[in-house]
């Protein structure tokens, strides 16, 4: 039986069984490849539904509405392209109904704060590991301060990128719930722990995959700086990489 804890978040309940289970709600569906895409840019899905080369599937329904899930052909093999929405309880929620769908191995593509202003907007960043400064991976892996990476995962995103010559760096990311709260000293303390991004999702999703026995590993790239004194926004959402690393990560996904 458990026992109360000071803090809940580390009242961790290995029990695999839980009251509302993703397994026993969604079906496995055989128009959902086991090999999905999870990405950030809404722009360029809705671009690519627009020219064909994404179809749509279904949806997946919450309060906020329709969660669209598409399918995606890269070298003549099936994808599913998925958008999670912003945030870790949202994003790893959804996760999990894809992962129950059938998707089993998993690359997610999206954007990051930098702490590191030497790292220019668009620069591409594989997490090896995320400080869990965020609640959702504490429901599915014991407390720890920071939650690792894949090891094959990222050498296969390693491989892709040194193939199609993209310079990468990889490197510990911070994962955080209150991005209007990344206070100067926060900021200072990551440094020190070795984080060169922050952003609000990675650390749940290496725990959503790693609890359900799934593949993953994650493509960011360099966004607005916040290691100064003030905010530099660099028009981050603009940058050229976006498309691009969407099917980067598409043909990683397919050698996982």
């Amino acid at each position: 039986m458990l026992e109360l804890d000071t803090i809940p978040l580390l009242e961790f309940d290995p029990d695999r069984e839980a009251v509302i289970d993703p397994a026993r709600l969604i079906p496995v569906r055989e128009d959902v490849s086991e090999h999905g895409v999870v990405c950030f840019f809404k722009d360029v899905i809705d671009g690519l539904a627009a020219t064909g080369e994404a179809a749509e599937v279904d949806r997946l329904r919450t309060e906020m509405g329709g969660h669209p899930f598409y399918k995606l052909i890269y070298n003549g093999q099936a994808l599913t392209l998925f958008h999670p929405g912003v945030g870790a309880p949202l994003a790893a929620g959804l996760l999990e109904e894809l992962i129950a769908m059938g998707c089993r191995k998993i690359v997610a593509c999206g954007g990051a704060g930098v702490l590191d202003s030497e790292i220019a907007v668009g620069h591409v960043v594989i997490p090896n590991a995320a400080v869990r400064d965020e609640g959702v991976s504490y429901h599915y892996l014991p407390p720890s301060r920071e939650v690792a990476a894949d090891p094959e995962s990222v050498a296969v995103l390693e491989r892709v990128l040194k193939r199609r010559g993209v310079p990468y760096v990889v490197g510990k990311t911070w994962t955080t719930d209150g991005f209007y709260r990344e206070t100067p000293g926060k900021v200072a303390l990551r440094r020190t722990e070795g984080c060169i991004t922050v952003e609000m999702e990675v650390a749940a999703f290496f725990a959503v995959t790693q609890f359900r026995g799934v593949r993953f590993g994650q493509l960011l790239y360099g966004g607005d700086d916040v290691s100064g004194a003030e905010w530099d926004h660099r028009e981050w959402q603009r940058a050229s990489i976006r498309e691009h690393l969407l099917w980067l990560a598409a043909e990683a996904c397919l050698e996982l």
